[in-house]
């Protein structure tokens, strides 16, 4: 496969996840940034904005209007850390943590139920590929040269 060809399937691969993880967590009425940032907080507990922002891939900014939206939907709380009073931590709610006992809303989980119709070779060589990916793209981020 070319390189066009390979960046074409990469889109079609993202594209095909996206309406997936769309599809599952509008079940729970939530977008997928949000179902992404409730599984970090699901996994790390209480963390600053920054953290978060960090963990998710996105600006501070957009995390704090995710967060927003997830405390009108009571899934989420702010709070003002003791020590620092510049630092706001971001942690779950009793709601959130009825709403994940009763549905599988974790976002990992998702994407594990489409590589289990993978046989366990072929997860392998995706494992693989995705490696040496994100590789490739940490040495332009860090602008080392090929080797």
């Amino acid at each position: 496969m070319d390189q066009k060809g390979i960046f074409e399937s990469y889109l079609r691969v993202t594209q095909h996840m996206s309406q997936q993880f769309r599809a599952h967590f509008a079940q729970l009425n939530l977008t997928f940034p949000q179902a992404l940032v409730l599984n970090v907080l699901g996994e790390e507990g209480a963390v600053p904005i920054s953290l978060l922002a960090e963990r998710t891939g996105s600006a501070n900014s957009t995390v704090s209007g995710i967060v927003d939206r997830l405390e009108k939907l009571g899934l989420a709380r702010r709070q003002r850390s003791e020590s620092d009073r510049r630092v706001i931590y971001v942690y779950t709610t009793p709601e959130y943590a009825r709403m994940r006992s009763q549905v599988a809303m974790d976002v990992q989980e998702c994407f594990t139920q489409t590589l289990n119709t993978l046989s366990p070779e072929d997860r392998q060589l995706v494992a693989l590929a995705l490696e040496k990916l994100e590789l490739a793209m940490a040495r332009i981020d860090r602008q080392e040269p090929d080797k």
